[in-house]
């Protein structure tokens, strides 16, 4: 665990980096540009819509009768658009985490392997097409248990632990990636996964739990959170542009090094086989 706190610490310290602070400007507000056009079109026809469906089915008076027995009956008013946000929210961190793929990524690794790895070879074992498809096939499995998991919000404690264990696993998937694209072959990067998998994980996990902090605090105060959604959804893009930067960071530091210890050993294998051979 020593390589995962090291590399804690150096991103922490990179990520107060002009560059960095800079970098988080273009995936927020491709983000925000995307989801003001989407709410101002979409949001108050998904209020309608689920509202509907609670007066249609007559789920309002057993959601009422839950929510008084969890101490949570002021709820029962804002729960249509309460559940419109929560489907809104994933989606909206989802098109930040892929603008941070795309943009930031790539950035963040030529960063830190220039400044700290000059002697890597980058063998280019990823693409665009690579990184946006791993991207497209974690949000999809990522949507899915989303939603089937959306009742645990009731449960906040619950609700965080989630949240953590679905971001750590997305994460980890979208930013090693993108963290090896430019420097590891494709078998290289399989092999830094295999190796490495628990520890990546936790790196996610972790990073999974700072994200969820954004969403826990504003679904605390659920009632003004329903009338301030707007702006209180700009300021969690803002936040989760910050934490991914600062995971993206961690994540190149850490696979970055294990892809110049992997390719020290790989010498040293050489050279003893051809010291054998002689």
């Amino acid at each position: 665990m020593n390589q995962v706190i090291r590399s804690w610490g150096r991103a922490f310290l990179s990520q107060w980096h002009g560059k960095m602070l800079a970098m988080s400007l273009a995936p927020f507000l491709l983000a925000v540009g995307v989801w003001a056009v989407a709410l101002y079109f979409w949001l108050q026809p998904l209020i309608d819509y689920v509202h509907a469906q609670f007066a249609e089915h007559n789920l309002f008076t057993p959601a009422g009768n839950l929510l008084a027995s969890l101490g949570l009956a002021f709820l029962k008013t804002v729960m249509p658009p309460l559940i419109a946000m929560l489907l809104f929210l994933p989606l909206m961190i989802l098109t930040a985490l892929i603008f941070i793929g795309v943009i930031a990524m790539p950035l963040i690794g030529r960063h830190v392997g220039l400044r700290h790895y000059p002697q890597l070879e980058q063998r280019k074992g990823g693409s665009l097409l690579g990184s946006a498809v791993t991207a497209l096939g974690g949000m999809a499995i990522f949507i899915g248990l989303w939603i089937v998991t959306l009742p645990l919000y009731f449960f906040p404690p619950l609700a965080v632990i989630v949240q953590a264990l679905l971001w750590g696993w997305l994460t980890c998937r979208v930013m090693v990636y993108d963290a090896l694209a430019d420097y590891a072959s494709a078998e290289e990067r399989r092999q830094i996964l295999a190796e490495h998998r628990w520890r990546l994980l936790a790196i996610g996990v972790i990073s999974g739990a700072a994200g969820a902090v954004p969403g826990a605090i504003w679904l605390g105060g659920t009632v003004m959170a329903v009338v301030l959604f707007p702006f209180l959804a700009a300021a969690s893009i803002w936040l989760y542009v910050l934490i991914f930067i600062f995971t993206g960071l961690w994540f190149a530091y850490y696979c970055l090094d294990a892809l110049a210890r992997l390719r020290a050993a790989a010498v040293v294998v050489t050279t003893i086989e051809e010291s054998g051979q002689s």
